[in-house]
């Protein structure tokens, strides 16, 4: 028996998104049953939503759109996933105080015996896809951890691209400093390490 209608939104700036990986993981289904293409994709732009075909294995119909906007274009999921499970590594990192920012409720999700779900984490929960299961820059860093800001910047995203947080506003080199900003510190070392000095800039 097929079921209804299956709709898969990602993209969007509120990254909107009716699409259940709670619902379809509860089926029993591993993630390459439906991300066919994540094992052998070698770039950052590969599209690996599912196929309209593979939806329709189990529904009906399916509205699949585009895959969402990256600003990462370096990136192989076949290099990654020949390294196995790197929740362990994740985990480590955040017990020693070397994960590079706050990592809130991460660490609970890092038992997972699947190797997509160390950085693509709470899907078991997720009725909605959110940036909040996507990878994030700080899990990078674990492993790509020789920051030269800004030309480290280059192994993971394009040349000349536009980086800069919201907080970067026009003034921001001569207040940042000046403690009126109210800035913590740590909240920099995801793009500038732990070891910057202001005179690193300056």
């Amino acid at each position: 028996m097929k079921l209804g209608i299956a709709i898969l939104i990602v993209g969007g700036a509120a990254w909107s998104a009716p699409f259940s990986h709670k619902t379809h993981l509860k089926q029993g289904l591993e993630c390459v049953t439906c991300h066919t293409a994540a094992p052998t994709s070698t770039k950052a732009e590969d599209n690996l939503l599912p196929t309209k075909t593979v939806c329709l294995n189990c529904h009906e119909d399916a509205a699949i759109p585009g895959p969402p906007t990256t600003r990462v274009v370096h990136f192989s999921h076949s290099q990654h996933l020949k390294m196995g499970n790197v929740a362990g590594v994740i985990a480590t990192a955040i017990e020693k105080g070397e994960y590079l920012q706050p990592p809130g409720d991460i660490r609970r999700h890092l038992d997972s015996k699947n190797a997509c779900a160390a950085c693509h984490r709470g899907l078991e929960e997720s009725d909605a896809v959110s940036p909040a299961d996507m990878p994030q820059m700080a899990d990078c860093l674990v492993c790509h951890n020789q920051i030269d800001n800004p030309f480290s910047c280059e192994q993971c995203h394009a040349k000349g691209a536009n980086l800069k947080p919201a907080s970067h506003v026009r003034g921001f080199q001569d207040q940042h400093s000046t403690g009126k900003l109210n800035l913590d510190k740590a909240s920099c070392a995801v793009c500038h390490g732990r070891t910057f000095r202001c005179l690193g800039c300056h």
